[in-house]
Protein backbone atom coordinates (compact mmCIF):
# COMPACT_ATOMS: atom_id res chain seq x y z
CA UNK A 1 0.00 0.00 0.00
CA UNK A 2 2.76 2.44 0.95
CA UNK A 3 4.60 1.57 -2.27
CA UNK A 4 1.59 2.62 -4.36
CA UNK A 5 1.33 5.91 -2.48
CA UNK A 6 5.01 6.61 -3.06
CA UNK A 7 4.62 6.01 -6.80
CA UNK A 8 1.55 8.27 -6.95
CA UNK A 9 3.31 11.06 -5.06
CA UNK A 10 6.39 10.89 -7.30
CA UNK A 11 4.21 10.93 -10.42
CA UNK A 12 2.45 14.01 -9.07
CA UNK A 13 5.81 15.73 -8.50
CA UNK A 14 6.94 14.99 -12.06
CA UNK A 15 3.61 16.12 -13.53
CA UNK A 16 3.67 19.43 -11.65
CA UNK A 17 7.29 20.04 -12.59
CA UNK A 18 6.68 19.29 -16.28
CA UNK A 19 3.60 21.52 -16.38
CA UNK A 20 5.58 24.44 -14.96
CA UNK A 21 8.50 23.67 -17.29
CA UNK A 22 6.19 23.81 -20.29
CA UNK A 23 4.91 27.24 -19.22
CA UNK A 24 8.47 28.51 -18.74
CA UNK A 25 9.50 27.19 -22.14
CA UNK A 26 6.56 28.95 -23.78
CA UNK A 27 7.34 32.20 -21.99
CA UNK A 28 11.01 32.11 -22.99
CA UNK A 29 10.22 31.16 -26.58
CA UNK A 30 7.77 34.05 -26.88
CA UNK A 31 10.42 36.48 -25.63
CA UNK A 32 13.02 35.12 -28.05
CA UNK A 33 15.18 33.56 -25.34
CA UNK A 34 16.97 30.29 -26.07
CA UNK A 35 17.43 28.25 -22.87
CA UNK A 36 20.25 25.75 -22.36
CA UNK A 37 20.20 23.30 -19.44
CA UNK A 38 23.90 22.71 -18.66
CA UNK A 39 24.57 19.38 -16.94
CA UNK A 40 27.74 17.72 -15.69
CA UNK A 41 29.48 16.25 -12.69
CA UNK A 42 31.21 18.43 -10.07
CA UNK A 43 34.45 19.73 -11.54
CA UNK A 44 33.46 19.04 -15.14
CA UNK A 45 34.18 22.65 -16.06
CA UNK A 46 30.61 23.85 -16.53
CA UNK A 47 31.24 27.46 -15.53
CA UNK A 48 34.56 27.62 -17.36
CA UNK A 49 32.85 26.32 -20.49
CA UNK A 50 30.04 28.85 -20.17
CA UNK A 51 32.57 31.68 -19.96
CA UNK A 52 34.28 30.45 -23.12
CA UNK A 53 30.99 30.01 -24.98
CA UNK A 54 29.61 33.40 -23.94
CA UNK A 55 32.84 35.08 -25.13
CA UNK A 56 32.14 33.62 -28.57
CA UNK A 57 28.49 34.68 -28.69
CA UNK A 58 29.35 38.27 -29.45
CA UNK A 59 26.24 40.26 -30.25
CA UNK A 60 23.98 37.84 -28.34
CA UNK A 61 22.73 38.85 -24.90
CA UNK A 62 23.67 36.08 -22.48
CA UNK A 63 22.27 35.28 -19.04
CA UNK A 64 23.18 32.60 -16.50
CA UNK A 65 21.18 30.98 -13.73
CA UNK A 66 23.79 29.32 -11.53
CA UNK A 67 22.72 26.30 -9.47
CA UNK A 68 24.67 25.05 -6.45
CA UNK A 69 23.86 23.27 -3.22
CA UNK A 70 25.72 26.01 -1.34
CA UNK A 71 28.01 29.01 -2.07
CA UNK A 72 28.09 31.47 -4.97
CA UNK A 73 31.69 31.52 -6.19
CA UNK A 74 30.77 30.88 -9.83
CA UNK A 75 28.07 33.55 -9.89
CA UNK A 76 30.47 36.13 -8.50
CA UNK A 77 33.03 35.18 -11.14
CA UNK A 78 30.49 35.50 -13.95
CA UNK A 79 29.26 38.87 -12.68
CA UNK A 80 32.87 40.13 -12.42
CA UNK A 81 33.21 39.33 -16.13
CA UNK A 82 30.12 41.36 -16.96
CA UNK A 83 27.72 38.43 -17.34
CA UNK A 84 24.19 38.89 -16.03
CA UNK A 85 23.90 36.02 -13.56
CA UNK A 86 21.75 34.98 -10.62
CA UNK A 87 22.38 32.34 -7.95
CA UNK A 88 20.15 29.49 -6.80
CA UNK A 89 21.23 27.51 -3.72
CA UNK A 90 19.18 24.36 -3.19
CA UNK A 91 20.42 23.70 0.35
CA UNK A 92 20.80 20.01 -0.37
CA UNK A 93 18.61 19.17 -3.36
CA UNK A 94 20.62 17.40 -6.08
CA UNK A 95 19.01 19.17 -9.06
CA UNK A 96 17.15 22.28 -10.14
CA UNK A 97 13.43 22.04 -10.83
CA UNK A 98 11.12 24.23 -12.87
CA UNK A 99 9.46 26.14 -9.97
CA UNK A 100 12.82 27.52 -8.73
CA UNK A 101 13.79 28.38 -12.32
CA UNK A 102 10.51 30.25 -12.70
CA UNK A 103 11.28 32.30 -9.58
CA UNK A 104 14.79 33.10 -10.83
CA UNK A 105 13.53 34.17 -14.26
CA UNK A 106 11.20 36.67 -12.61
CA UNK A 107 14.24 38.36 -11.03
CA UNK A 108 16.18 38.60 -14.30
CA UNK A 109 15.30 41.38 -16.73
CA UNK A 110 15.45 39.10 -19.74
CA UNK A 111 15.69 40.40 -23.28
CA UNK A 112 16.13 38.41 -26.48
CA UNK A 113 19.19 36.19 -26.20
CA UNK A 114 20.40 32.99 -24.60
CA UNK A 115 19.82 31.77 -21.04
CA UNK A 116 22.27 29.22 -19.66
CA UNK A 117 21.01 27.29 -16.64
CA UNK A 118 23.95 25.63 -14.92
CA UNK A 119 22.45 22.69 -13.06
CA UNK A 120 23.74 21.10 -9.86
CA UNK A 121 26.92 19.04 -10.31
CA UNK A 122 25.36 15.61 -10.73
CA UNK A 123 25.03 13.10 -13.57
CA UNK A 124 21.77 11.55 -12.34
CA UNK A 125 18.93 13.81 -11.15
CA UNK A 126 19.34 16.82 -13.50
CA UNK A 127 18.62 14.60 -16.51
CA UNK A 128 15.28 13.55 -15.03
CA UNK A 129 13.70 17.00 -14.68
CA UNK A 130 12.69 19.41 -17.42
CA UNK A 131 13.22 23.01 -16.34
CA UNK A 132 11.90 24.95 -19.32
CA UNK A 133 14.98 24.52 -21.51
CA UNK A 134 15.11 24.20 -25.28
CA UNK A 135 18.20 21.97 -25.24
CA UNK A 136 20.33 20.05 -22.78
CA UNK A 137 24.11 20.44 -22.90
CA UNK A 138 26.11 17.71 -21.17
CA UNK A 139 29.72 18.35 -20.21
CA UNK A 140 31.81 15.28 -19.51
CA UNK A 141 35.56 15.19 -18.94
CA UNK A 142 38.40 12.87 -19.84
CA UNK A 143 39.46 12.89 -16.19
CA UNK A 144 36.18 11.21 -15.22
CA UNK A 145 37.03 8.18 -17.33
CA UNK A 146 35.65 6.71 -20.53
CA UNK A 147 32.95 4.61 -18.84
CA UNK A 148 30.54 7.44 -17.96
CA UNK A 149 28.00 6.77 -20.76
CA UNK A 150 27.67 3.23 -19.45
CA UNK A 151 27.31 4.24 -15.80
CA UNK A 152 25.06 7.29 -16.28
CA UNK A 153 23.08 6.52 -19.45
CA UNK A 154 20.13 8.88 -18.99
CA UNK A 155 22.26 12.03 -19.02
CA UNK A 156 23.88 10.99 -22.31
CA UNK A 157 20.60 9.81 -23.79
CA UNK A 158 18.85 13.11 -23.06
CA UNK A 159 21.68 15.41 -24.17
CA UNK A 160 21.26 17.51 -27.32
CA UNK A 161 24.98 18.30 -27.40
CA UNK A 162 27.88 16.69 -25.54
CA UNK A 163 31.17 18.38 -24.71
CA UNK A 164 34.23 16.31 -23.79
CA UNK A 165 36.23 18.73 -21.65
CA UNK A 166 39.89 18.79 -20.55
CA UNK A 167 41.01 17.14 -23.79
CA UNK A 168 44.44 18.70 -23.38
CA UNK A 169 45.02 16.04 -20.70
CA UNK A 170 44.38 13.04 -22.98
CA UNK A 171 48.12 12.34 -23.51
CA UNK A 172 48.50 11.89 -19.76
CA UNK A 173 45.45 9.69 -19.13
CA UNK A 174 44.09 6.27 -20.05
CA UNK A 175 41.00 7.76 -21.70
CA UNK A 176 39.60 5.36 -24.30
CA UNK A 177 37.83 7.68 -26.74
CA UNK A 178 36.55 4.85 -28.96
CA UNK A 179 34.99 3.08 -25.95
CA UNK A 180 33.47 6.37 -24.78
CA UNK A 181 31.96 7.14 -28.18
CA UNK A 182 30.62 3.61 -28.58
CA UNK A 183 28.74 4.08 -25.31
CA UNK A 184 27.46 7.50 -26.36
CA UNK A 185 26.21 6.35 -29.76
CA UNK A 186 24.47 3.33 -28.29
CA UNK A 187 22.34 5.82 -26.35
CA UNK A 188 22.26 8.88 -28.56
CA UNK A 189 22.95 8.84 -32.29
CA UNK A 190 22.22 12.49 -33.07
CA UNK A 191 23.88 14.74 -30.47
CA UNK A 192 27.09 16.34 -31.72
CA UNK A 193 30.09 15.45 -29.55
CA UNK A 194 32.69 18.22 -29.41
CA UNK A 195 36.11 17.98 -27.78
CA UNK A 196 36.95 21.12 -25.81
CA UNK A 197 39.51 22.37 -23.35
CA UNK A 198 38.90 25.07 -20.79
CA UNK A 199 42.69 25.42 -20.52
CA UNK A 200 43.57 25.89 -24.20
CA UNK A 201 40.09 27.16 -25.24
CA UNK A 202 39.98 24.68 -28.13
CA UNK A 203 36.60 23.56 -29.44
CA UNK A 204 34.38 26.33 -28.12
CA UNK A 205 34.04 28.03 -31.50
CA UNK A 206 32.15 24.94 -32.67
CA UNK A 207 29.92 24.98 -29.60
CA UNK A 208 29.04 28.64 -30.05
CA UNK A 209 28.35 28.03 -33.75
CA UNK A 210 25.97 25.18 -32.83
CA UNK A 211 24.08 27.45 -30.43
CA UNK A 212 23.82 30.19 -33.04
CA UNK A 213 22.46 27.66 -35.52
CA UNK A 214 19.84 26.48 -33.01
CA UNK A 215 18.89 30.10 -32.38
CA UNK A 216 18.66 30.69 -36.16
CA UNK A 217 21.22 33.49 -35.98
Amino acid sequence: MSENKEIEIMQSVYDKNDETASKINGFLTEKGIFAVNVMGAPGAGKTTSLIQIIKRLEGVESYVIEGDIEADFDTKKLISLGVKAIQINTGGACHLDSPVIGEAIEKLELQKGVLFIENIGNLVCPAEFMIGEHVKMLISTVTEGSDKPYKYPLAFEKADIILINKCDLIPYLDFDEDFFMKGVRALNQTAPVIKVSGKTEDGYDQVAAWIREKMNL
